[in-house]
């Protein structure tokens, strides 16, 4: 009877009162604390960063309290400056958490450069097209006497001779010389090996 007497007594309930308004605070304090360092329901907008050089891009992700990650760059991309950023994730616009990384892929400096394919003797119609799937572009057309007409005899590029093997830049133009059809094999191939003797000559010269 006692512990009934005890349980309805002010002591007890003042007590029991006390030990719920401790838990309430202790709740509330560990919620605070928990909010506080994970930034529960705290998101920031990504910025677009498209178009931006690097350092920008860092000014602009320190201000947002989010870091930046720098993938490896894609193709060229000639609408964007470069060295500055082509590609995000997540896009702008997206809501993360602070000190959330924001991946980024930037701009090359320019084309890769690719190895000239051997297409010297082939005809225009074989050529051209091997070239220009590999990225070159076609510039000026030129003949010489040669039996084989269409026929692939020098490559050029920016006026200087280029050889198979040799690099250029994807999207560089390639000024192609082809025989005519006029003329023997013997005499265009004479006329050829005069001619690189006399630039071989010019050339130690």
């Amino acid at each position: 009877m006692s512990i009934f007497r005890f349980l309805f007594s002010k002591t007890f309930l003042k007590q029991l009162g006390l030990a719920l308004l401790i838990l309430v605070v202790f709740i509330f304090i560990v919620k605070w604390w928990l909010g506080s360092t994970t930034n529960h329901d705290e998101l920031i907008a990504v910025p677009d960063l498209k178009g931006m050089t690097l350092d920008v891009v860092e000014q602009e992700l320190s201000n947002a309290d989010l870091r930046p990650f720098i993938m490896d760059s894609a193709n060229y991309n000639p609408n964007y400056p470069k060295f500055s950023v082509i590609e995000q994730s997540p896009a702008a616009g997206k809501f993360v958490k602070e000190n959330r990384q924001i991946y980024l892929v930037l701009n090359p400096s320019g084309y890769r450069k690719i190895t000239i394919p051997n297409v010297i003797s082939k005809t225009r119609r074989q050529a051209e097209p091997t070239l220009i799937s590999l990225g070159f572009k076609i510039g000026k057309i030129t003949f010489v006497d040669y039996i084989g007409e269409n026929e692939l005899r020098e490559m050029y590029h920016k006026g200087k001779r280029i050889q198979p093997g040799d690099k250029l830049q994807k999207t560089a133009t390639i000024d192609l010389v082809l025989g005519n059809g006029k003329g023997s094999y013997r005499s265009s191939v004479s006329d050829n090996d005069s001619d690189s003797q006399n630039n071989d000559t010019d050339g130690g010269n």
